[in-house]
């Protein structure tokens, strides 16, 4: 069989073409195929148009146009934010050129804002005070970052990340917090200083009233006059006084924060007991409740020789750990009403969710 049957009709045809030419043929087309510039005319194809096919001056209004949106939204919900978390610290140059964000306080720049989330930064040669009239005033030495982290109505907290403070506060006691990266201290109503080196370890110490120091559930009471270490991950250590003697100060240094055997801590707490003063009777009452249950009679022996216990404060009560009774026993030494730390400490046991 010849092809050409299925081309143009001629030569011999296929029995089996013929029958499917007899079953499709009702659907035979028979009109002519239009013109192919007919088809363009009749069958005008819209294009569909998206963003990259705008001309370039569409595309910039639009970007224009986001950009707008988003700048107006963040400097609404900026302000907003402000409003409700309270005034900005005042912040005044001291000395070199302190930062606040990216803004530079120089000579001739006049004072500056720091609002919450920003960060104060001193480099080697800069200083800086900020003040808030109705809580206090804070300097910021050289080579320091302090971050303002809530300033609502009766909560003022900052973070000392590095560097060094001196804080003068007369805000009503618990309204003033400063976080560092081994504790929180609580101000309640005194003059300090606070350093924090760039390991997290600290050192606070006061000159008018007292401070609270804490890290989950550890907490030490620096009164006028004492100082207390911490270190990251321990917390604060034991607070004594300056003028104490330096075989105690190292001695206690070592029982807080550096690992020994059991002889070793029995030697460290003997050196302490005997060389303790009057004056020390804010170190061993911190003691009583960081030594073990054996050791602790030998401690209560010695800190009631030297400050005895008020009436209603009995050492079966001590030994046990009676929270009434020791606090009975603090308030004896003339230092400060504990009960103003009873009343704010749990509202800042724990970082602010500002904090990062």
């Amino acid at each position: 069989m010849k092809d050409d049957y299925l081309w143009d009709g001629s030569g011999e045809p296929d029995p089996e073409v013929q029958k499917l030419e007899t079953v499709l043929g009702r659907y035979r087309h028979n009109p002519p195929a239009p013109a192919f510039d007919q088809v363009a005319e009749i069958r005008n194809v819209k294009q569909r148009r998206n963003f990259l096919n705008w001309d370039w001056e569409y595309q910039l209004g639009a970007v224009a146009a986001v950009c707008v949106l988003a700048v107006t939204v963040f400097f609404v919900m900026r302000q907003r934010s402000t409003r409700n978390l309270g005034p900005s610290w005042d912040v005044a140059r001291l000395e070199g050129a302190p930062r606040v964000g990216w803004h530079s306080l120089g000579e001739k720049s006049g004072p500056g804002k720091l609002s919450v989330g920003q960060t104060l930064v001193t480099d080697s040669a800069s200083r800086a005070s900020i003040t808030l009239d109705e809580t206090g005033r804070v300097e910021v030495d050289p080579g320091s970052r302090l971050r303002l982290v809530t300033n609502g109505p009766g909560r003022k907290r900052l973070s000392l990340e590095r560097g060094t403070i001196h804080a003068v506060i007369w805000a009503p006691p618990g309204q003033f917090v400063v976080d560092t990266p081994s504790a929180i201290a609580v101000d309640l109503g005194c003059v300090y200083t606070l350093h924090v080196d760039d390991s997290g370890a600290g050192l606070l110490r006061t000159t008018m009233g007292w401070v609270g120091f804490k890290l989950n559930g550890h907490e030490s009471f620096i009164t006028a006059g004492a100082i207390c270490q911490t270190r990251p991950k321990i917390g604060p250590g034991t607070p004594y006084f300056e003028s104490a003697s330096e075989s105690f100060r190292n001695a206690l240094s070592r029982f807080d924060f550096e690992p020994h055997t059991p002889a070793e801590r029995n030697a460290l707490l003997g050196i302490l007991l005997v060389d303790a003063r009057k004056d020390d009777a804010l170190t061993l009452w911190h003691l009583l409740s960081r030594v073990s249950d054996a050791d602790r009679p030998g401690v209560y022996d010695r800190l009631a020789s030297l400050a005895p216990p008020p009436a209603g404060v009995t050492r079966d009560g001590i030994l046990c750990l009676d929270r009434q009774m020791l606090d009975n026993w603090w308030s004896s030494f003339g230092y400060g009403e504990i009960w103003l730390w009873r009343t704010y400490e749990s509202d800042w046991s724990q970082p602010s969710r500002n904090t990062k």
